[in-house]
């Protein structure tokens, strides 16, 4: 097994809080070891909790169709959530259950080390940007610790807000872009405040 199907594995006996009571599978994510770019979504909703893959709901066909938008598959990106078990009747990750699993988050970036990491939705985005809101910083990328981070909005919001439906189709397409941009710059962890990227 991989580095990262075994911390998967180990995810997938996680009894860190209390969702693992209520759990029907734990959704540790899924993709390419080596991906360029990792998606993190918020929390696996009823489908990935029956299925133990993310994003294979609703929400995860308009994900796709964002992906093929701009020639991309899941087999080459890689896709999880900040949370890896179903809250009960889908209600926002509280902050403890954030807090259990921030320690696999962050193990599967290491591991992966992509280029870019896009956040889905705004628990994801607080994850990593501090102080703001989705509408503000949803399209633009920061640089944060030497990674580029790219903020959406969760495709779920499309299939509440019809409106929000083209916004989001229109951020996925600056992607290719950022992905470049990561590609040019060398990574060095030591820089110390997130940098506004002025291309965005």
């Amino acid at each position: 097994m991989t580095t990262l199907a075994n911390l998967n594995q180990e995810i997938s006996l996680c009894q860190d809080c209390e969702l693992a009571q209520t759990r029907t599978k734990v959704v540790p994510g899924e993709g390419a070891e080596n991906a360029e770019i990792v998606f993190i979504g918020e929390a696996p909703g009823f489908y990935e909790d029956q299925q133990g893959r993310p994003f294979v709901g609703a929400a995860g066909k308009f994900l796709d169709e964002l992906l093929a938008s701009i020639d991309l598959d899941r087999n080459k990106v890689y896709i999880c959530n900040v949370i890896k078990c179903r809250p009960p009747n889908n209600r926002d990750p509280l902050p403890q259950e954030i807090e259990s699993c921030r320690g696999w988050l962050d193990r599967q970036i290491e591991i992966i080390s992509p280029k870019v990491i896009v956040t889905l939705g705004r628990h994801s985005m607080a994850n990593f940007f501090d102080g703001t809101s989705i509408g503000k910083i949803h399209g633009t990328a920061q640089r944060i610790d030497g990674r580029l981070f790219f903020a959406m909005y969760h495709p779920a919001a499309a299939l509440h807000q019809q409106s929000l439906r083209k916004t989001i189709e229109a951020d996925i397409l600056k992607l290719p872009g950022i992905l470049a941009e990561a590609s040019d710059t060398v990574v060095d962890t030591t820089e110390p405040e997130p940098e506004q990227l002025s291309m965005f």
